[in-house]
């Protein structure tokens, strides 16, 4: 920091959206995978997850400055560059998302998606019993990720001095006024958060019928 940084807006309302309901479907659908009592918020958190992931590719090309790709996706040499920094314990400080953090979010985005459709297949048993497993591993590959980028945001906040999980929730950092964001698009975060919730209402809607059909198939073997 420097006596010019003050509070500036990085990240707007619907990237701080996305992550926070991708955590929340992942680590339910996470947690329900081996339970058939709990398959219908197992199928509903995991389509979520891909409705999640295609806004988010939207956004990234569409949205505010730090939500961009353009912005943070760089090549390998700024990503060596940053992790030797790191392990030297003086990493090179970024407003938006550093180059490890990129590499760790575009393969979050990438095996989630392989989530979704591996287990799209084995729900509308369009393949064998390997498409099961390639879903189990890209679930168990995520939850690695998910380890690292936790372990990377802890360790960028004490190094850098500031509380990387408090600015996904306020979307506010330090910084000089010029490198702040100007809007922060809420209507854009309450159209998604609108979507998400309209569909789980039309998924527990027909939940009966589903289950019903699938007691009747029971039986009837």
């Amino acid at each position: 920091m420097t006596p010019s940084d003050s509070k500036i807006l990085v990240w707007d309302a619907p990237v701080r959206t996305f992550h926070w309901l991708l955590a929340l479907c992942f680590a339910g659908a996470y947690i329900s995978a081996e339970s058939e009592s709990w398959r219908l918020l197992h199928v509903t958190l995991g389509y979520t997850m891909g409705g999640l992931i295609a806004f988010r590719l939207v956004w990234g090309v569409l949205g505010t400055r730090y939500a961009r790709f353009g912005s943070f996706v760089r090549g390998p040499s700024a990503v060596r560059s940053y992790v030797k920094g790191l392990v030297a314990g003086r990493p090179a400080h970024y407003i938006g998302h550093n180059p490890a953090g990129a590499v760790a979010i575009v393969l979050m985005l990438m095996v989630g998606a392989a989530i979704v459709a591996s287990g799209y297949a084995v729900y509308n048993e369009l393949g064998g019993d390997w498409l099961g497993e390639v879903h189990e591993f890209a679930g168990n590959a995520m939850l690695v990720l998910v380890g690292v980028h936790l372990a990377g945001v802890a360790v960028a906040s004490v190094l850098h001095r500031e509380n990387l999980p408090r600015a996904m929730v306020t979307g506010v950092k330090q910084g000089k006024p010029s490198e702040g964001i100007a809007r922060a698009w809420w209507s854009v975060a309450v159209v998604l958060l609108l979507a998400v919730a309209a569909f789980w209402v039309l998924q527990w809607r027909d939940a009966p019928q589903v289950l019903d059909a699938a007691q009747a198939s029971s039986a009837s073997q």
